[in-house]
């Protein structure tokens, strides 16, 4: 049976793609860019190499999804303006701690945003989700390296219950980093869900990507190979104690919210000066429209599964739940 190392290399590999050559990669990124045209020198950050090929992951290469993805994610920039979200804007729901950039990286060197569904937020769903999106473009800007794309979503469920989050800013959320920050997401890590949280999964599943739903892991905090786990992922003298870690102080409203606005002079948009609009995208990117063809994929999700590690506590049996099937290592059980 498979133990902690195996079910991670079982969830990583499953998300891998078939690498094509570099001659092959350049040409499939040189084909998008020809179909997005002259507008692409308006966009410099979202049309380089790196977030094409971002793309094309998320669209299993096809050169006319990939483009045509991109092309609605530069409309929807130009219509939201993300760059533009100050602090000021988003700082009554910044300084509830419901979502927040760790000070710490995993141990992949990539961000941590931190969510704590239980929190209640008196804002609106817009309000939430445009803090979601100020926190998004923030944590992009603070990747550790160039050679790191992803961020790693560490989600305290501690006090939660179904009250505490809306399916429309679930799904809203979920549409927003799948349409438009794709293959930005590394890993979301579930920390302790109660077992009303099922139900709840079960509604949410529908809304995403088989991709993005491979990423997706539950750590319990009496699971021995949980707690490996966030040991293997996390600094344990960083990680908040509501995680499993050593760190007591936790989050600091004051100490966050002077890091954002210091943040903020580091931030510039993404479109150059002179302006462009989502008219002139649609007339410049020349994508043959395919009939009944959905840029999403078919989510499938009741055939492929997140990794889930529990343990039984009656018999120290230990379980791993992969694409919805239960297998038991009985290396574990008692002589």
């Amino acid at each position: 049976m498979m133990d902690l190392k195996q079910s991670l290399s079982f969830r990583r590999s499953s998300s891998i793609d078939i690498p094509l050559s570099p001659q092959e990669n350049q040409a499939k990124i040189d084909e998008v860019k020809k179909m997005i045209g002259p507008v692409a020198s308006k966009f410099p950050f979202m049309c380089s190499d790196a977030s094409i090929q971002r793309y094309l992951r998320a669209r299993k290469y096809s050169t006319k999804k990939a483009a045509k993805m991109l092309k609605n994610s530069l409309k929807w920039r130009l219509e939201y303006k993300p760059e533009m979200i100050k602090w000021d804007d988003i700082a009554q729901e910044g300084t509830l701690g419901r979502l927040y950039k760790a000070d710490y990286f995993d141990s992949q060197g990539r961000t941590v945003l931190v969510m704590r569904p239980a929190v209640v937020s008196a804002n609106t769903a817009a309000g939430q989700i445009k803090y979601l999106v100020y926190c998004l473009e923030n944590a992009i800007m603070n990747l550790s390296s160039k050679q790191q794309e992803q961020m790693v979503w560490l989600i305290d469920f501690q006090g939660w219950n179904k009250s505490c989050i809306s399916l429309k800013i679930t799904r809203e959320t979920a549409q927003i980093l799948q349409d438009h920050y794709p293959e930005r997401l590394g890993l979301a890590v579930m920390y302790n869900p109660p077992k009303v949280f099922e139900s709840f999964w079960t509604m949410v599943k529908p809304f995403l990507e088989p991709k993005t739903f491979k990423k997706v892991i539950f750590a319990y905090p009496d699971n021995a190979k949980s707690m490996r786990m966030m040991e293997e992922l996390f600094d344990m003298d960083k990680l908040e104690s509501y995680f499993g870690g050593r760190n007591r102080a936790g989050w600091n409203p004051e100490s966050f919210s002077k890091k954002m606005k210091e943040d903020e002079k580091k931030m510039c948009s993404n479109v150059v000066e002179g302006g462009v609009s989502t008219e002139v995208i649609n007339d410049s990117v020349q994508i043959d429209e395919e009939s009944n063809v959905s840029d999403g994929e078919s989510s499938g999700c009741d055939s492929v599964g997140p990794t889930i590690l529990e343990e039984d506590n009656n018999n120290n049996n230990k379980e791993i739940i992969i694409n919805n099937n239960v297998q038991r290592d009985e290396s574990a059980a008692k002589p």
